[in-house]
């Protein structure tokens, strides 16, 4: 068992270090693909709001209001649209932000807070690459240790269930046993 342990322990180790290296250019790939998402909510918004400074000095939220109050049911209905462009801004913008910090921050806030439509678009189009910037480095390291202790806790877990599930035996008794029924003495 020793054997299979070791071998299983550096395969855990070496798969979680290039798994760890990878991350940061998934995260880079989703920053890029938010990113675009957040220029076409702009863009999209860009006619509302060139009308809002138009006759509303630039307070869309005007502009959003003279269109919900209006008893013309198209015309309430872009007043919704407005509004839902303007809280996709707004949101889209808000984890742009929360993707600018550190390497550890952003993979926090994509493991909390990803938008799993975007995350598995992301991943369809993922082209793996590998962070080699001191910092992607340090959090392939990181990441490779957490899920080697991991990988240890669980062993140990699992070690010790097997030992209490089946009872415990020292090591080498079944030889004893073995040699004690050939050599026909049934000690205790």
């Amino acid at each position: 068992m020793p054997i299979v342990r070791g071998l299983l322990d550096r395969v855990v180790l070496v798969s979680a270090a290039v798994g760890g290296g990878l991350v940061p250019g998934f995260i880079a790939q989703y920053r890029q693909r938010l990113g675009g998402r957040l220029d076409q909510a702009k863009l999209d918004l860009e006619p509302w709001q060139k009308l809002a400074e138009q006759f509303y000095h630039g307070d869309i939220g005007k502009l959003i209001q003279y269109h919900l109050s209006s008893t013309d049911p198209t015309f309430h209905s872009e007043g919704a649209v407005i509004r839902s462009l303007v809280a996709s801004v707004h949101q889209l913008q808000a984890a742009v932000d929360a993707l600018h910090g550190s390497l550890a921050s952003q993979a926090a806030y994509l493991a909390l807070h990803a938008d799993p439509a975007l995350a598995r678009a992301t991943l369809g189009d993922w082209v793996p690459t590998f962070a080699l910037s001191g910092e992607g480095l340090v959090f392939a390291l990181l990441f490779a240790l957490l899920v080697w202790l991991a990988f240890h806790a669980l062993w140990w877990l699992l070690g010790r269930g097997g030992r209490l599930l089946f009872g415990r035996r020292p090591p080498g008794s079944w030889q004893r046993r073995a040699r004690e029924l050939d050599s026909g003495s049934f000690g205790p």
